[in-house]
C-alpha cells in the first residue's frame, strides 16, 4: 500500500441544494414519443399494410349492376361517375403509355431515358410511398415533359376498403406529389384495374367517390402484361394494338425486376412508329384540359411535411432494428460474462476448503448505524446487532431524528453508544461513528436493516488479507410480499448479487452497499472518510478506496435483511438517487480510466462495467419494447414473441442459477414475466431521468424512504433489563457522548475542530481523541476479563456478573420471506 494520498478530500457541505422539479425534459420526451409513435404508425402502415404486388385482379369479379352500361362498353377515360358518368375514347393511331407503380430508382430512370431517346412523353401513376421514398424521381418525370397520375399510397384493393381509408389513399398520395414536383393532377388509376367490362359494383363504388374528390379514373385498353414477366416477344405481342385503333396501353415501372419491360419498350416505340402511330399522354390522347396543375401552397407545405415524416420513419425503423441488436448483444454478452464469472468465483471460494482469508480474525468490531426517523426498525436493528456471535461496539448516530429515534434505543436500556447531533445528512452520520469507533474494523449498517448472528464475524473474515480494505456483504430483501416485494427479492439477487460476484472477481468493486459493509478505519482516515458531494455515498467512497489501492471484496456468507420500497413511487425515488449518485461517482472517478494499478482496474473495469449495463443498457431498453409493438401490429407477430421469450428464457436462467448460489427458493421466479411490464419500464424511466438530471447540471436532494416496521428483532436479543452501562468494558472506552453535538448547518456557534477529516466534538468538550493516524490501541487480553475464543460468544464482564445473561442468540430467527405486517 504505497501513496496514501488523500486524494478524496474532507466533503464540502452545501449549504443549500437545490430541490429539482424538472418538467421540460419530460415535456420534450412525450413530444418525441407522440412524434416517434406517429412516423412509426404511418411507416408500419405504409410499408407493412399493403404494398406493390402482381397486378393480377384479387378474387372473383362481383355483380355488375350498378356499373352503367355506357361505361362497361365505352372509353377507358371516366369522368363524372358520381352524377352523370360519361368515358372518352383515345384518337385514332394514338398511343397513350401509361407506367404503375413507381417510381422505381433502378427502372424509371432506364424507362425515361428510353422515352427520351425517342422523343415520346407517357403518363406515370405513382404509387405515394415510392413517391415518398424517392421524390427526385417524380421531379424528373415533371421536368421531362411526362404526366403524373396517382396510383394510391400503398397500392390497395380499394374496392376492399373502408370509404375513410381510400379518401386517405388519395389525399396522402396526393399530398407526396405535390410536396416532391409542387403539382397537383386529377388523374387517377385504381390498384389491380383492368379494362372497363371488368369493372364491377364494387369498383364502381370506388370510382364513384373519387369522381366526390375531383378524379378522372382512367383505365387501360391494352395490358402488355410486364407484371408476369413471360418475355421481350410476349410482351410486345400484348402491348402493340391490332388495328387503328388508338389504345392506353399499361406497363409497369416498379414493383420488381422490369428488364424486359425496357427491353420491349425499346422495341416498340420505333414499331408502332413506323406503323404511322403517335405517342401522348393521356388527357392529349382523349383530348382533356389539362389535369396536372401547380399545387397551392399548403398542399406543398402539407406534402413536404408528409415526406419528411415518412423518411423520418424509415430512419426511425432502421434505427431501432441496428440498436434493438446492440441491446441484444449487450444483453447476451452482459449474461454470459456474468454467469461465467460466478461461476469461477464460486469455485474460486469453496476451493480454499473454510479458511479462505488466513487466520480467523477475532479482534471486535465498531458497528456503526446512522439513523434519521428510524423509529420503525431501530430497535430491530440494535437487537440484531446485539446477537451477533462476534464482539461487537455499537454506536447508533442520531441525524437530528425528529421521531424519536435516539429516545427510542436509550430506553431499550441496551449496551449501546448513542450519539445525537443535528441533521447534516447521512455522510456526516457516518463520519462522526467513524470519529468515535474505538476498532480498527468497523462496519456500516442502515437502520433499516437487521443482520444474522454470523454476519458480522463472517464479513470481517477476509480482513485477514492486509489488502482487503472494504467487504461488502449480501444485501437481501425482508417484505417481499406482494409482486413488488418479489420483483426487487429477484433483482437483490440476480443484478446485484451476481454482478458483485464478477467485481469481486474482476477486482474492481465499485459499491459496498450501505445496508451491510465493513471497512479497515485506516482505510477510510486515508481517503478523507465519507464525501457529501454525491448522493451514493456508498459507491463513492468504495471507487475512493479503489483508487487508493485498496482491495475490495464480496463476502457472499454475511448476509443482511433490508427493507425495500413498498410503493412504486418510493421505489422511484429510492432507485432515482440510487441512479443519478452513481452517475456523480462514475464522473468523479472518470480519471480513474487513465491510472494504473486497483485504480485503473476500477476504471477500464468496473466503469466500463456500469456505463454499459447500468446506463447505456437501460437506456436502449425502451427500443426493445417499441419494437416488440411495432413488430406485434406490422411485422410477424409469432418472430417477434419468439425473441422475447428467448431473451426471457435467458433471464430465468440467470435467475434460476443465481437463486441457487445464493441459496433461495426459486419460487418467486415465476413473477419475472410479470416483471418485464412495470418493473423493467421503471428502472429505464429512472435511469432517463437520472441521465436528464445530471446533463442538466442540477443537484438532487436527498430523498428519505419510508420504513414500513416489517423488522423483526432476532429471538433472544431483549438483553437484561435494568441500570445497565451504555457500552462493554472490554472494549477501548472513550469519554461519555452526553451532551455531544455537531455544529449544525446554520447555527452561529464556532466550528468545531477537525480530526482527519472527521466532524470532531466541539471546543472545550471533554472527549479526546487520538491524534492523526495514531493506531488505535486494541484491547488486551480483554481486561478485566479473558479473551473469548475465537467465534465464542462475547461474555459481558463487570457489572453483567452475577446477573442472568442472555444466550449468545443461536435460535436467532431469519425474518421469513413474506414475513410483514402489511400486504403490498
Amino acid at each position: 500500500m504505497t501513496d496514501r494520498r488523500r486524494r478524496n478530500a474532507p466533503a464540502r457541505r452545501h449549504g443549500r441544494t437545490r430541490q429539482i422539479t424538472q418538467r421540460t425534459h419530460w415535456l420534450l420526451l412525450s413530444v418525441l414519443a407522440v412524434t416517434l409513435s406517429t412516423a412509426l404508425l404511418l411507416q408500419g402502415y405504409t410499408h407493412h399494410m399493403f404494398g406493390i404486388t402482381s397486378d393480377d385482379v384479387p378474387g372473383a369479379r362481383g355483380r355488375a349492376e350498378a356499373v352503367p352500361s355506357q361505361v362497361t362498353h365505352g372509353g377507358p377515360v371516366i369522368a363524372n361517375a358520381a352524377t352523370s358518368a360519361h368515358t372518352a375514347q383515345v384518337k385514332a393511331r394514338t398511343i397513350a403509355l401509361t407506367f404503375d407503380d413507381g417510381p422505381d430508382p433502378v427502372w424509371t430512370p432506364r424507362i425515361l431515358d428510353v422515352l427520351r431517346r425517342n422523343h415520346v412523353h407517357a403518363t406515370f401513376f405513382v404509387v405515394g410511398t415510392q413517391a415518398v421514398d424517392h421524390p427526385e424521381l417524380v421531379r424528373r418525370i415533371v421536368a421531362d415533359g411526362h404526366q403524373i397520375g396517382i396510383h394510391t399510397f400503398t397500392h390497395p384493393d380499394l374496392a376492399h376498403l373502408a370509404p375513410w381509408q381510400r379518401s386517405l389513399e388519395l389525399r396522402e398520395t396526393q399530398l407526396a406529389v405535390a410536396g416532391a414536383a409542387g403539382v397537383t393532377t386529377a388523374l387517377l388509376r385504381p390498384p389491380f384495374s383492368s379494362k372497363n367490362d371488368a369493372l364491377d359494383d364494387a369498383d364502381w363504388s370506388v370510382l364513384r367517390q373519387a369522381d366526390a374528390a375531383g378524379y378522372v379514373t382512367v383505365l387501360a385498353t391494352r395490358d402488355a402484361e410486364d407484371w408476369r414477366r413471360p418475355g421481350v416477344d410476349r410482351i410486345l405481342a400484348h402491348a402493340a394494338p391490332h388495328g387503328r385503333a388508338g389504345q392506353i396501353v399499361l406497363m409497369h415501372d416498379a414493383g420488381g425486376d422490369r428488364s424486359q419491360t425496357v427491353a420491349a419498350l425499346s422495341a416498340l416505340v420505333p414499331q408502332l412508329k413506323a406503323r404511322g402511330f403517335k405517342f401522348a399522354t393521356v388527357s392529349d390522347a382523349v383530348g382533356m384540359a389539362a389535369p396536372v396543375r401547380p399545387a397551392g401552397l399548403g398542399d406543398h407545405l402539407q406534402g413536404l411535411a408528409l415526406i419528411d415524416l415518412l423518411q423520418g420513419g424509415d430512419w426511425a425503423v432502421w434505427l431501432l432494428c441496428v440498436l434493438m441488436f446492440v441491446a441484444g448483444a449487450i444483453s447476451v454478452l452482459r449474461a454470459v460474462v456474468v454467469l461465467i464469472a460466478a461461476r469461477r468465483h464460486r469455485r474460486l471460494r469453496t476451493g480454499r476448503r473454510g479458511r479462505p482469508w488466513g487466520p480467523p480474525v477475532t479482534e471486535p468490531v465498531s458497528v456503526v448505524v446512522p439513523a434519521y426517523n428510524e423509529s420503525a426498525g431501530i430497535e430491530a436493528a440494535v437487537r440484531s446487532l446485539l446477537a451477533s456471535d462476534h464482539p461487537v461496539e455499537i454506536i447508533v448516530v442520531d441525524d437530528g431524528s425528529t421521531d424519536g429515534t435516539a429516545d427510542l434505543v436509550e430506553s431499550l436500556h441496551l449496551p449501546v453508544r448513542v450519539i445525537r447531533q443535528q441533521n447534516a445528512g447521512k455522510p456526516a452520520a457516518l463520519n462522526t461513528g467513524l470519529a468515535a469507533a474505538g476498532c480498527e474494523l468497523v462496519v456500516m449498517v442502515d437502520g433499516d436493516t437487521v443482520f444474522e448472528p454470523d454476519t458480522v464475524r463472517t464479513i470481517v473474515q477476509p480482513f485477514a488479507d492486509p489488502r482487503v480494505g472494504a467487504v461488502s456483504g449480501n444485501a437481501k430483501v425482508v417484505n417481499r410480499g406482494g409482486l413488488l416485494g418479489r420483483w426487487q427479492h429477484i433483482e437483490y439477487v440476480v443484478g446485484f448479487n451476481l454482478d458483485r460476484r464478477l467485481f469481486d472477481l474482476a477486482e474492481c468493486m465499485p459499491t459496498v452497499p450501505g445496508a451491510v459493509g465493513a471497512f479497515r478505519r485506516r482505510a477510510l482516515l486515508d481517503i478523507g472518510g465519507v464525501s457529501d458531494v454525491t448522493l451514493a455515498e456508498d459507491t463513492d467512497l468504495t471507487m475512493a478506496l479503489c483508487r487508493d489501492g485498496w482491495r475490495v471484496v464480496y463476502e457472499e456468507g454475511a448476509k443482511a435483511w433490508t427493507e425495500a420500497p413498498a410503493s412504486l413511487n418510493a421505489l422511484w425515488r429510492q432507485r432515482y438517487r440510487w441512479c443519478y449518485g452513481t452517475l456523480q461517482a462514475m464522473w468523479k472517478h472518470r480519471g480513474a480510466l487513465v491510472q494504473r494499478g486497483a485504480a485503473g482496474k476500477l476504471g477500464r473495469r468496473g466503469l466500463v462495467h456500469l456505463l454499459l449495463f447500468q446506463v447505456l443498457l437501460p437506456l436502449l431498453a425502451p427500443v426493445v419494447d417499441v419494437f416488440a409493438l411495432y413488430g406485434l401490429v406490422f411485422l410477424d407477430p409469432a418472430r417477434i414473441i419468439g425473441l422475447w421469450l428467448a431473451f426471457l428464457l435467458l433471464q430465468l436462467m440467470m435467475g434460476l442459477y443465481a437463486f441457487r448460489l445464493d441459496g433461495e427458493s426459486p419460487g418467486p421466479l415465476w413473477s419475472m414475466p410479470l416483471q418485464q411490464f412495470v418493473y423493467r419500464q421503471l428502472m429505464y424511466l429512472v435511469v432517463i431521468q437520472s441521465v436528464f438530471t445530471a446533463v442538466s447540471g442540477s443537484r438532487l436532494r436527498w430523498q428519505r424512504m419510508e420504513r414500513y416496521g416489517s423488522l423483526r428483532a432476532p429471538v433472544g436479543a431483549e438483553g437484561p433489563s435494568g441500570d445497565l452501562p451504555a457500552q462493554d468494558p472490554g472494549l477501548p472506552q472513550q469519554a461519555p457522548y452526553d451532551g455531544f453535538r455537531h455544529r449544525g448547518p446554520y447555527d452561529g456557534a464556532p466550528e468545531p475542530a477537525r480530526y482527519g477529516g472527521f466532524p470532531g466534538p466541539a471546543r472545550n468538550e471533554p472527549l479526546q481523541q487520538p491524534a492523526p493516524y495514531e493506531p488505535l490501541r486494541q484491547p488486551g487480553p480483554y481486561d478485566p476479563f479473558q479473551r473469548p475464543a475465537p467465534y465464542d460468544p462475547l461474555q459481558q464482564p463487570g457489572p453483567y456478573d452475577g446477573l442472568p445473561q442472555p444466550p449468545p442468540h443461536p435460535g436467532f430467527r431469519q425474518p421469513g420471506p413474506y414475513e410483514t405486517p402489511q400486504l403490498y
